[in-house]
């Protein structure tokens, strides 16, 4: 019921002031994330929570199996604003192990609107045909694909035009491929590979959390890696 949903609202914002009075102060004063969450838009993946992090701390995009599209707007604009805009420090691309997006790509595709979606996963398990097909059951190869599509998706934005200038006018951003489990509600790290050029952001300036309110962002140096800029579209100027 939408009412329950209300209800719920109220209690929470009650136990948010009762525990810090001036937490929403300070929430609708500044947005200072250090993180871009790339993740899937299945409901079971609550974005903050799996990382115990409070609104604020972390900049949220979701889509069907956490894909990194170079032709979708709303993901270039989510990466740009979060890149350019708020200074954000590194980039999660979490995929989770059960996906209906990644299984679905393993099937017929006679899902409608979402296998054009998918597309790119489905050609991705054809191109991983070998190795997929060497593993023992549906289930791992399922699994297997989740990882691989967080990679693909991983070295996709590292190719991303703002990805590459931002790194070349000196602003280190990097990029990580986790993968959640539902069964236990942990991360796995797949150590994706780093790019030539690319500088590690190393321990973050800011204060973990909203309690000391938000910290200015420490400049990064990084080497250059391209000559000239780039548009969205890959096309230099």
């Amino acid at each position: 019921m939408i009412e329950d949903l209300l209800a719920a609202n109220r209690a929470w914002s009650k136990a948010k002031q009762e525990k810090d009075p001036k937490f929403f102060l300070r929430l609708a004063a500044q947005q200072s994330p250090e993180y871009l969450w790339i993740g899937c838009s299945d409901s079971r993946v609550p974005a903050n929570d799996i990382v115990g992090r409070d609104p604020g701390e972390m900049f949220v995009h979701r889509n069907v199996a956490n894909l990194c599209t170079p032709s979708d707007l709303n993901f270039l604009s989510v990466v740009q604003y979060a890149v350019d805009v708020l200074k954000v420090r590194r980039i999660l691309v979490v995929g989770h192990y059960g996906c209906g997006g990644v299984l679905a790509s393993l099937g017929e595709p006679n899902n409608g609107l979402v296998d054009h979606w998918l597309g790119p996963i489905r050609a991705l398990a054809v191109e991983k045909k070998a190795e997929l097909d060497a593993l023992p059951d549906p289930n791992a190869r399922h699994d297997r694909l989740v990882e691989l599509n967080v990679l693909h998706q991983v070295a996709l934005l590292n190719d991303n035009p703002i990805i590459i200038n931002a790194r070349a006018r000196g602003q280190a951003v990097g990029i990580h491929g986790w993968v959640y489990s539902l069964k236990n509600g942990l991360v796995t790290d797949l150590h994706a590979p780093i790019p030539v050029g690319a500088v590690d952001p190393g321990p973050s300036p800011r204060k973990v959390g909203l309690e000391a309110g938000p910290a200015p962002v420490a400049a990064a140096p990084a080497t250059p890696i391209l000559s000239k800029k780039r548009n969205l579209f890959g096309r230099s100027k």
